[in-house]
C-alpha cells in the first residue's frame, strides 16, 4: 500500500492532462491508471464532472433587470429618511456610496505636492548634495610651497638635467 502511495504522488496534474489530451499522455501514466484503482476512479469522476459542465447552459438574464435596478436605486436615493439620526446616517452612507459633495481631488493633489517637497528637501539635507566645499584654512601660497617641498626629488632631477644641458 505504501508503494502505491508513492507512485500516485503527482498524478493529479497528470490526470488533468490525460483527461484533456489522452493521446499526449505517456504510456507510464496510462499503465498506472489501468493498474491503480484510486487513480482510475478519480479519472472517471473528473470525466463525469467535465461532462456535466459541458452540458450546463447559463440562464439568460432578464431584459428588464437593469431598468428595474436603476428604478429601485433612484427610489432609494429619493426616499427621505425619518428622524434626525436616520438622516445623518443616510447622508454618511450616501457620501460613501456616491462620493462626497465637495471633491477632494484638489486637496489630495496639494497634500501630495507638499509631501513631495518635504521629502525632497529631507533627501537633500541627508545627502549633503548642495553643500559647498569647505574653504582651506591655509593660504594658496603656503599650499604651493608645501607641494614643492614634497616634490624635492623631482626638482633635484630637473636641476641635474639642466646642468647636463649646459655642459658643466
Amino acid at each position: 500500500m505504501n508503494g502505491l502511495k508513492q507512485t500516485c504522488t503527482g498524478m493529479d496534474a497528470k490526470l488533468a492532462d490525460l483527461l484533456l489530451a489522452p493521446e499526449t499522455a505517456p504510456a507510464k501514466v496510462q499503465t498506472h491508471i489501468a493498474e491503480c484503482g484510486g487513480c482510475g476512479v478519480e479519472l472517471r469522476e473528473l470525466k463525469a464532472t467535465m461532462d456535466l459542465l459541458d452540458a450546463w447552459q447559463a440562464p439568460e438574464p432578464s431584459p428588464y433587470f437593469m431598468t428595474r435596478f436603476e428604478a429601485r436605486l433612484r427610489e432609494e436615493q429619493e426616499a427621505a429618511p425619518s428622524g434626525w439620526l436616520a438622516r445623518q446616517i443616510a447622508r454618511l452612507r450616501a457620501g460613501f456610496a456616491y462620493g462626497p459633495r465637495t471633491h477632494a481631488r484638489p486637496l489630495a493633489a496639494m497634500a501630495l505636492t507638499v509631501m513631495l517637497l518635504i521629502g525632497g528637501g529631507t533627501y537633500l539635507g541627508i545627502t549633503d548634495w548642495n553643500k559647498p566645499a569647505q574653504p582651506s584654512s591655509e593660504a594658496a601660497v603656503v599650499h604651493d610651497l608645501q607641494t614643492l617641498d614634497s616634490n624635492a626629488q623631482v626638482l633635484d632631477q630637473l636641476e641635474a638635467l639642466s646642468t647636463n644641458d649646459n655642459g658643466d
